[in-house]
């Protein structure tokens, strides 16, 4: 390890020593917060960058000559200054302070996001800032990434209690979430409304949903990757808020003032508390029988932050998330935690045009089941990660390249399906050493971003996975951009549950278990040998365009197919112990997890508008999700053909202190198996000595239709909220919102419980009001 950072230094160092250039970050002049996209150039010349999510531009290959120099931000005064450079491969350091200054949307937004779109390949990817988050009606009056989430492109949410978020036809375990680079492995609650992070803290939220780069890996399906602002370093300040969901704390300050270079040390604490428990049985009697709803949680958050004169930065930070569920549908109770702290980093060498950045991060994470009279089951998984990326700016291109290791221990307890007394518990160790390289071609006429990712997985003895990449913009306009990526993925962990199940309290984790068949039966009738790499595998193929109708108008089209190699699934049709009596048995009917393939394929639109003052967001998805399990083909339960997203928001008032904002969602019925017929099954408590003649029955026996052969009615859902500003003194502000989730109580069937036949419904119509308190 030590000789591979040596010479990922070295390599650098030596690239760059010929190279005269300008370097340095944006911030904001009120807060130190670095910006992003902000458009920094030469007057008068073709050399020019844009800011990264550090603040950070890199400007080479300049001539020896005295310069104007030129910086814009969207919402920020722009700056110009005299530079010299002096040539002879040095670097010049700039970093910069703006100002705040409220500006209608024009040039400087529309150039900003053109540039970003016209230098990336930016397939499949979404970034989010709290901005975004906060135009869509939300819960409860309190913005929450979930639920911006579930209005993206090839997003499908399968229940508001206990459900998952499905992307593109692959599992919840196949999405992987970084939080300041650290691996969260569960971040949305029980109620599926809300997730772990508070909006108030996100900087950005970067969302790619299929043929992502190099720089990510151990998931097939998509990323989502957090990043939390530093605290202010001016002046102490902070939020309240309080609804009939949860109540919030956000409080940020400096510990070392910002000085005129951008340096200081900050803190920002945030604590997030539900109260559905006891509010929807004071307030929403007509929730569940006016018992209310079991869900309560507890988010907790805090980060400290050194910025050094140079641009050189450190981050420190921990958290503690908590979620319970007590006493649900009067069966189960649940329960889960994840703990961790970790860091960041970005370096500046003085002699060098390159930037070096970095993470490190430990957690744990456990989650507990109770189920009355059946045994506890559990699961616990603690991570650890790091990793070192070396980022090089060349003009208009970047190269970029790094290393990450991730290392994991699982522990799971719980007991058989055959029978609750006997127990079942497995305990894994393992570890995955990455390294990756892309190299970002930016012409005037098209984009290509090559790269290569290596996985070593440690897990059954030893398996390196080659992960090509490839990314590709052609720009036949100013207006108009075809775009299209493939990529490899793979991935070791495996989720406790099976994604046949609608309702997934118990989320569990396990590196690829032991427990497989040995052979696999393709669809073609080819048999795969499992034993051979029993890693999950996907290729993902994506292509389409962007077409900017006018300047505040926006189509985005794109197709994209995932072919599924292999996937692992919890095996629903267990009926014997795999133990020596039952080894001619089909592996099928004794192995605890069963191997699947399959394709996911599908259309996704987006037409947004624009403006300062006005925002819609318009998305249509149309796809498709089939599984091979060895026997059959069928539709998993996240197979929604289509899916509607329509996000509106408005601003007005003289000072624009009036907001009102609408959600319409509709989707097409999601799969499900339907129930043929009932049956006394015999008890057989005695093994083969039972007396089944004369013995009494052992419940109730379902006869089961076609795996997922039916179809759920059509899901839609209206939101509205208005928010109301009020500027007080001392620089308070107070945000009144009023808003309503499903504003015309439709009745969104969850699922029918098969044995009473009786009907559980999503959430119905939840009126809210909610203050938020800024100083």
């Amino acid at each position: 390890m030590k000789h591979l950072l040596f010479v990922l230094f070295f390599f650098s160092c030596i690239i760059t020593g010929a190279q005269s250039t300008l370097r340095g970050f944006i911030k904001d002049a009120e807060t130190g917060e670095p910006l992003f996209s902000a458009t920094v150039g030469l007057e008068g010349t073709p050399y020019g960058s844009q800011t990264d999510e550090n603040g950070y531009f890199s400007i080479n290959k300049i001539p020896k000559g005295t310069y104007t120099l030129f910086v814009s931000a969207f919402d920020h005064a722009p700056l110009k200054e005299s530079i010299t450079i002096e040539g002879d491969g040095k670097v010049l350091s700039r970093n910069i302070l703006l100002k705040k200054k409220e500006i209608e949307i024009g040039a400087v937004e529309i150039e900003g996001k053109r540039n970003d779109q016209k230098s990336s390949v930016g397939i499949s990817k979404e970034t989010m800032t709290p901005q975004d988050i906060k135009r869509i009606p939300n819960i409860g009056g309190q913005p929450d990434l979930v639920q911006a989430l579930t209005t993206l492109p090839g997003f499908v949410s399968t229940g508001d209690q206990g459900g998952q978020i499905f992307v593109r036809g692959g599992s919840p375990v196949q999405n992987k979430v970084f939080l300041d680079g650290m691996i969260v492995y569960n971040p949305f609650h029980s109620i599926g409304i809300y997730s772990v992070f508070d909006t108030e803290i996100i900087s950005t939220a970067d969302v790619y949903t299929s043929g992502f780069g190099a720089q990510y890996g151990g998931r097939i399906s998509s990323i989502m990757d957090i990043k939390t602002r530093d605290g202010n370093k001016k002046e102490i300040s902070g939020k309240v808020g309080i609804n009939p969901v949860a109540t919030r704390v956000v409080v940020e300050g400096p510990l070392k003032k910002l000085n005129e270079n951008g340096g200081g040390i900050s803190y920002i604490l945030s604590a997030k508390r539900s109260h559905l428990d006891y509010t929807t049985k004071q307030f929403y009697p007509y929730i569940n029988d006016g018992a209310g709803l079991p869900f309560s949680f507890l988010d907790l958050y805090g980060k400290v932050s050194f910025s050094g004169a140079s641009g050189s930065k450190l981050n420190l930070f921990a958290f503690n998330f908590n979620d319970a569920v007590t006493n649900y549908k009067s069966l189960a109770n649940f329960g889960w935690s994840n703990v961790g702290y970790g860091g960041n980093f970005v370096i500046v060498p003085s002699s060098s045009a390159v930037l070096i950045s970095g993470n490190f991060a430990n957690s744990r994470y456990r989650v507990n089941l109770d189920e009355g009279t059946l045994p506890q089951r559990y699961s616990e998984i603690k991570s650890f990660n790091l990793g070192l990326d070396f980022k090089y700016i060349m003009k208009s291109d970047v190269l970029n390249y790094g290393i990450e290791v991730v290392g994991y221990g699982t522990d799971y307890s719980t007991f058989s399906i055959l029978d609750p007394k006997l127990k079942v518990a497995l305990s894994q160790n393992n570890n995955e050493l990455c390294g990756f390289f892309t190299y970002k071609i930016n012409r005037e006429k098209f984009v290509v971003e090559p790269g290569i990712r290596l996985q070593y997985y440690t897990a059954f003895g030893g398996i390196l996975m080659p992960e090509p990449r490839f990314g590709f913009k052609y720009k036949f306009s100013e207006r108009f951009r075809t775009k299209l990526a493939l990529g490899r993925y793979s991935q070791n962990v495996i989720s406790l549950n099976s994604d046949r199940d609608v309702v997934n309290l118990f989320f569990g984790y396990l590196t690829g278990p032991d427990e497989l068949q040995d052979k696999f039966i393709r669809p073609n009738g080819t048999t795969m040998q499992v034993s051979n790499n029993r890693l999950q595998r996907a290729w993902h193929y994506v292509t389409g365009f962007e077409f900017d109708i006018t300047e505040k108008i926006n189509l985005n089209v794109e197709g994209y197919l995932r072919q599924f190699q292999m996937v692992v699934n919890q095996n629903r049709n267990k009926l014997f112990p795999d133990d020596q009596s039952n080894q001619n048995r089909p592996e099928v009917l004794r192995k605890d997890f069963i191997v699947e393939s399959g394709w996911a394929a599908g259309t996704d639109m987006v037409l947004k508008y624009e403006t300062k003052t006005t925002y819609l967001y318009l998305v249509y998805s149309l796809a498709k999700v089939r599984r091979w399990d060895g026997v059959q083909w069928y539709a998993p339960v996240f197979d929604r053909r289509h899916n509607v997203n329509f996000v509106a928001s408005k601003k007005w008032g003289e000072k624009r202190e009036w907001e009102w904002s609408v959600r319409w969602n509709l989707g097409s019925g999601l799969p499900f198996t339907q129930t043929q017929g009932y049956y006394q099954p015999p008890s057989i408590t005695n093994g083969i000595s039972t007396d089944y003649v004369n013995s009494n029955s052992n419940g109730l026996g379902v006869q089961y239709g076609k795996l997922n052969g039916g179809r759920l009615p059509y899901y839609h859902r209206l939101d509205l909220s208005v928010k109301r500003s009020f500027k007080m003194r001392h620089k308070i502000t107070l945000d009144a919102v009023a808003g309503v989730s499903n504003a015309y109580n439709r009745a969104n069937v969850f699922y029918i419980d098969r044995i009473t036949n009786s009907r559980v419904d999503q959430l119905p119509i939840l009126p809210t009001i909610g203050i938020d308190m800024s100083f």
